[in-house]
This record gives C-alpha cells, sequence and structure tokens, in this order.
C-alpha cells in the first residue's frame, strides 16, 4: 500500500477538522529526518509517539521506498538511536544501540542489511563511553572507518563515562576565566571530542580494530581548549569523515581567543588514525578573503574527497553575522568564497555527486528553503530557490541530481518529498493526512500580510487562523514576537510555540518580523544592534496598527501579547510602554528584565555587541534600552515563566519582574520549572506551561469566567 493509499484509508477514519489541543501537539509523532541510501532509493527515518497516561515515549524506525512512497515498520527497539547507510551493498547500515550490557554507560556498533528478510542485526563493537554523532565510510580494504564524539578527559583525552567517573569529595568548583556556565551547565574539565574508529573485515565479518582515537589531541590551544561538536547545539554536523574514510575534517572554537568574549571558531583536517596533529584549514592567515575570520560551521567533504565546503561569518564576536558560502581545496590550501554578494546567510550544505554543484539551505522570507550554488559560483551569481515556503529541517542529494526533503510547516509536523533542480516536488509522506492529531490542519490556516516598518521598509508577518475560521466571524488577537533577537517567525512546526494550537484558543495569532529578523536580507537583521527597544518596537506598533485597521475580523480591543527570549524582553519592554495597554494580557517567557543585570549571562559576546560595548563604557544604550526604567508604568496584568537552568538569561530576571508587578499592585503569575534551560523540553512540563499560559489568557480576554488556582502556592 503506497503511502497515498495510507493516507486516504487513515483519512475516513480521522474526525472532521477539529481545533488541535496542547495535548494533541506533544503526543502527536515526533520525527526525525529522513536519510537517503546511496542509490537513491531508499530512506529511514523515525517516528517518536508519547502517552500522557503512561508518561512513556516509543520510537519505531521507518524504511521508506522513495520511487513509490511505501513505509514499513523496521525491527529495531528504542534502544537503536542513529543508523548510517555505509557497508557492503547500498543497504547496509551500521547503527548505535545506546546500551552495552558489558560496560555500564558505554554503546554498542551493529551492522545489518535492509534488503534481506528477516533483518537481523550483527554487533560488530563494544564502546565504553556513550558515543554518539556517528558517521561512517568504506575504506578500500573493505572495512569501515567511522567517527563518533563523546567527552573527553582533560588529562589524557581518553573518552569519559559517567559510570565510572571518580565522586571528589567536595562540591565546589574553582574557575579563573569567565567561562563558568553555558546554557543550562556549570562548565568542568571534560570538553566533547571527535574519536575515530576502524572496523576491519575479517572471515566475512567486521569487528573494531585497535583503539578509538581522539582527533583533536596536540592542538596548540594558548586560551580555549579545542571542543567539537560545539556545546550544546553542535552535533555531527560540527565533522565529517572524507568518502574513503582516510581524513576527517572538524570545527572548534579559535584557541587564541577566550570563547566568552569571541564567536570565532576554525575547521582543522586530521588523518583518521590520529597518525598526525591537526591542522588548521581556515581563518586568519589562511589564503582566504581577509574578512573572513569569524565562526564555522557546517564542512562536508566533496564525493571525489578533493575538497571541503563550509559557512563562515566575518565578524569574530557576532553570532548572527551573514554566514557566506567556502570551498577549500585540501591538497593547495586555497580558498573560494562563492556568490559573495548573496544577501542569504547559509544553513546546511551538501555536494551534488558530480561535485559541480551545491545543495544548501537558507532562510528566506520567512522559511527555510534549499538552494542550488554552482561550485564556481561567481560573487555577483544569485541562486534560486527550488523548495515553497515551508521549511526544510534537513535534505539528502539522490543521484539523479533531485533532493529528499524533508519539511515541516505551521500545518503539518513533517512532509517528505522529493524535489527536481527545477523546483518540480513529489509528495511521499504529509504527517497532517496520516496523524489523528494533525487531523484537519492545512496550509489555509496560514497567510503572510505585509506591513510598513518604521523606517518605510516592509516587512512581513504571519497570520494563523482557528479552527472553523471565517471573515464574517471576528477573534480576538494572540500578537506574538519571535526571539533572538536576530531570529524570525518562520512557517514551521513547534512543539514549544505552535501557532496552531494558540490560534485554535479562539485567537488570530499575528507574529510579525520587525527589525532584527533574518531572512530578509542582513541589513534588517543587523539594524537592532543598540536598538533593542527603538525600532522593533515602533515596528511592531506599526504591525499591530495594520491588524487593526485592515483585518476587520481581528478584535484588537481584546488582545493579549506574548514573547520569548528577545520576545520576553520586548513584552517586558511593552508593558512600561503605550503598546502595553493595548493588551488584556501579557505573557513573558525567559525575558531580560533590565539588561543593567546582563553581565550575568554566559556568552558575553552577545550583549557586547548588542548593546554596543560593556556598561561602564556605554551606560547610555544600556539605560535607553532598559524595561524597569519604566517600571512605574507597569499596570497590564502579565503571566511571567522563567526557569532555573536557563543560564543565559538567568531566574533572577523573572523573578525581578515578577516583584515589580507585585509590588506595583499589577495582577501577576511566575511559573517556573527547575529543571527546564531556555525551553520548556520535558512534555508533561510543557503540558502545564501551556494551561498556565492559556488559563492567563483566556481568562483576561473573557474566555473564562474565572482563573484556576490548582497548583498555586500560597504565603
Amino acid at each position: 500500500m503506497v503511502v497515498g493509499q495510507i493516507a486516504a484509508a487513515a483519512a475516513l477514519l480521522l474526525p472532521l477538522a477539529a481545533a488541535i489541543t496542547p495535548e494533541q501537539m506533544l503526543s502527536a509523532p515526533r520525527y526525525s529526518a529522513a536519510s537517503s541510501n546511496p542509490s537513491g532509493e531508499w530512506a529511514v527515518y523515525t517516528s517518536t509517539n508519547y502517552s500522557f497516561e503512561t508518561q512513556e515515549a516509543a520510537t519505531v524506525w521507518k524504511l521508506l521506498n522513495i520511487k513509490t512512497g511505501d513505509i514499513s515498520d523496521l525491527p529495531f527497539a528504542d534502544d537503536v538511536s542513529e543508523m548510517v547507510w555505509v557497508g557492503s551493498t547500498n543497504t547496509s547500515v551500521l547503527y548505535i544501540n545506546g546500551t552495552n550490557d558489558e560496560i555500564p554507560g558505554g554503546v554498542t556498533l551493529w551492522t545489518t542489511d535492509l534488503a534481506v528478510s528477516p533483518i537481523v542485526g550483527t554487533q560488530v563493537a563494544s564502546l565504553d563511553a556513550p558515543f554518539s554523532g556517528l558517521k561512517a565510510s568504506n575504506t578500500p580494504s573493505g572495512g569501515i572507518n567511522f567517527v563518533v564524539n563523546a567527552k573527553a578527559y582533560a588529562n589524557n583525552g581518553s573518552a569519559y563515562n559517567e559510570e565510572f567517573a571518580s565522586t571528589p569529595a567536595t562540591t565546589g568548583q574553582l574557575y579563573d576565566n569567565v567561562w563558568v556556565r553555558h546554557w543550562d551547565t556549570y562548565v568542568t574539565q571534560e570538553r566533547f571530542s571527535v574519536f575515530g574508529g576502524s572496523l576491519a573485515q575479517s572471515n566475512s565479518s567486521l569487528s573494531l580494530s585497535g583503539n578509538m582515537t581522539n582527533l583533536l589531541l596536540g592542538i596548540d590551544a594558548p586560551i580555549t581548549r579545542p571542543e567539537t561538536p560545539y556545546q550544546p547545539f553542535g552535533g555531527s554536523s560540527d565533522y565529517d569523515l572524507s568518502p574513503d574514510g582516510s581524513q576527517v575534517v572538524f570545527m572548534t572554537k579559535a584557541p587564541e581567543l577566550p570563547k566568552a568574549n569571541f564567536t570565532a571558531s576554525y575547521l582543522y583536517v586530521v588523518p583518521h588514525d590520529g597518525s598526525s596533529v591537526a591542522e588548521r584549514l581556515n581563518g586568519p592567515n589562511r589564503t582566504a578573503p581577509e574578512e573572513a575570520k569569524g565562526a564555522s560551521a557546517n564542512p562536508v567533504w566533496s564525493p571525489d574527497g578533493k575538497r571541503i565546503a563550509y559557512q563562515q561569518m566575518d565578524g569574530i564576536n557576532y553570532e548572527s553575522d551573514r554566514a557566506k558560502l567556502y570551498i577549500a581545496d585540501v591538497a593547495s590550501g586555497e580558498i573560494t568564497l562563492l556568490a559573495a554578494d548573496w544577501d542569504v546567510s547559509v544553513g546546511s550544505i551538501k555536494w551534488s555527486h558530480d561535485c559541480d554543484e551545491l545543495y544548501v539551505t537558507g532562510d528566506y522570507i520567512g522559511s527555510t528553503r534549499l538552494f542550488i550554488v554552482p561550485a564556481d559560483a561567481a560573487a555577483d551569481y544569485k541562486p534560486e530557490n527550488v523548495t515553497d515556503s515551508t521549511t526544510v529541517v534537513d535534505f539528502n542529494v539522490l543521484p539523479n541530481g533531485d533532493a529528499l526533503i524533508s519539511s515541516s510547516a505551521v500545518w503539518s509536523s513533517r512532509m517528505i518529498y522529493t524535489v527536481t533542480p527545477d523546483s518540480k516536488t513529489t509528495y511521499l509522506y504529509k504527517a497532517q493526512d496520516v496523524d489523528a492529531e494533525l487531523a484537519g490542519l492545512g496550509p489555509d490556516d496560514l497567510s503572510f500580510e505585509w506591513y510598513t516598518g518604521t523606517l518605510g521598509d516592509q516587512q512581513q508577518m504571519l497570520v494563523i487562523y482557528p479552527e472553523g475560521f471565517t471573515k464574517n466571524k471576528t477573534y480576538d488577537l494572540a500578537f506574538i514576537v519571535h526571539g533572538g533577537p536576530q531570529g524570525l517567525h518562520a512557517n514551521s512546526w513547534s512543539t514549544r510555540w505552535n501557532f496552531k494550537v494558540w490560534a485554535d484558543q479562539g485567537y488570530v495569532v499575528v507574529a510579525p518580523n520587525p527589525t532584527g529578523s533574518t531572512s530578509y536580507g542582513q541589513a534588517l537583521t543587523d539594524r537592532i544592534q543598540g536598538r533593542w527597544s527603538t525600532w522593533p518596537y515602533e515596528d511592531l506598533v506599526n504591525a499591530f496598527a495594520h491588524v487593526r485597521d485592515t483585518m476587520p475580523f481581528v478584535n484588537t480591543s481584546n488582545a493579549i501579547e506574548a514573547g520569548a527570549s528577545y520576545g520576553g524582553y520586548m513584552t517586558n519592554w511593552i508593558q512600561g510602554h503605550d503598546l502595553g495597554r493595548e493588551f488584556k494580557a501579557l505573557v513573558a517567557h525567559d525575558g531580560v528584565t533590565t539588561t543593567f543585570s546582563d553581565f550575568g549571562t554566559e556568552e558575553l559576546f552577545f550583549m557586547l555587541h548588542d548593546q554596543n560595548g560593556t556598561l561602564w563604557d556605554n551606560r547610555e544604550t544600556y539605560a535607553m534600552n532598559d524595561p524597569f526604567t519604566h517600571a512605574r508604568n507597569f499596570s497590564t496584568p502579565q503571566l511571567i515563566i522563567h526557569n532555573d537552568l536557563d543560564y543565559r538569561l538567568p531566574v533572577s530576571e523573572g523573578i525581578a519582574m515578577f516583584n515589580a508587578l507585585q509590588l506595583l499592585g499589577v495582577p501577576s503569575r511566575f511559573l517556573h520549572f527547575p529543571d527546564e534551560n531556555h525551553w520548556v523540553l520535558n512534555r508533561e512540563n510543557s503540558l502545564l506551561w501551556h494551561h498556565t499560559i492559556f488559563d492567563w489568557i483566556n481568562y483576561y480576554t473573557g474566555k473564562t469566567e474565572s482563573l484556576s488556582n490548582e497548583g498555586v502556592i500560597t504565603q
């Protein structure tokens, strides 16, 4: 049965279009990206479901026939965490099992052939640490070279296994530099490293040959020790293994600069067996444009093993600079910048099979899209996107030049399709057509509107409609401000701020992309520097006025506003200004309350860039952008959410805002999670997060008669 038939049969069992609830969204399947095999005939991906009844998640591996759309379940348990196509046939795979019966805290490697029935795995290696991030290549000798990553001990570089680590008698941690904690953990001596391993062929079977080798050892690091993947968001995209398995390229922070103050990072190339120390590929004093000194990312070997494509920014202390597309010739060291004038920040990169083109993603007009760039593209070359306005999550380049796309949208948690270089699309899977929790969702739930920014430019907003929407009725407004501030509201699915779930509380959701937003050109992104509170706020005022004046189906007199991160900061700013009086209630998640406490963050480069320097050298900017200086104007009921493990925006910011509102007599509530970071990721916590927010906004817009007091801690 092909996927179209599956969808049609499932549709007969699904209810008619209905509002999606937080419970439905959180329990709906969550999909990994589809990964295609070398011949382009098959792909694998995972689907994970959660049950609020059992409070357990279950993962199923899926096998997709790219030609027919047939999908079948693979016989792997939840312990199988990763899988790569490698081995003696086009359907051979190597995979990680997250348990190891011999070594507590370790993992095992297994092989099998997905075309053989029944599918039976063979263990080929027992690894002594929780390795992940598997990449692998066939070797000329018939074996397999692979790379994985794990924490490593500082003294000898061996892999760190918490199960065997000694526990000191004291809990004190002593630091002599500013890198004390990052994101949601305090910094320890251990650092992540890439390890190389080999599976040798013997008597028609594979087995681990030799020891795992830390490939970062020996790099001269006067200030910052090398680490890859870079935490907390780095993964296997921070390194790559050459097609013949002989060399590895990886990214690490600039060793001569303190990483709390600077964003610069470089690429290094090292033999897979670690026989020599890794050598730097790019950065200062390399044959690249002089300005190419900033953060490097997404290195990927060409299929012929001669070149490495990657992205790099110019600025050494700016995390949202434009990421440009480069190619490095490994033998000569020559570095070439492609499409230099192209005003799009490059994301993921993959080569065509003939090495003539690069397929790259980039944020473009409110979504992430796929572009094709010739490997010799001149500075004035302007790539055309080949995908639509949905968001490309990941992709593979197939042998025939098509791309296998995994995407999402406001109305779909996953769509899998192929697209040709001339944009002809063939859908293989649409979650909204199959998953009962997403029944009835579709492209009609979203529209894009343009409004005039404060400087006269055209800016875009997403408008998301509730179930059963008709322009003959009126709906209350949910006005949501994005984080970043160098970020965007995109046409994508989210399990944290899911616009459709918000809309189906009975609101039209408006999500503007004002000054500071990405995907609309670097100029709009950059001009927020030093102006967190001015042009973006004025843009939002204009966006609100546009909705009020041009959308008669939206009741702007019964509106709420919400935002997280920079959106939380802007909520706190709005609270003290005229726009705040336009809303019945506000919701701020993990936002800055006073810029004078910005030195409590961990990535100092962020506020040093965005606030134009230090507090003592540029107090005027900090004061101009400080929400607390307008506290006397606070009067709109506000819910504050802040999490204890958010070290980027410490929880004291949320408590300070709550304290001020309480002292001023403004109706307010404070919700915190001691075990969550900048986001609320645990599904049970997320359900409480949603219910608390919707209880708050629905009360102040008159949808419920009273606030729930369940779980409220009183004095």
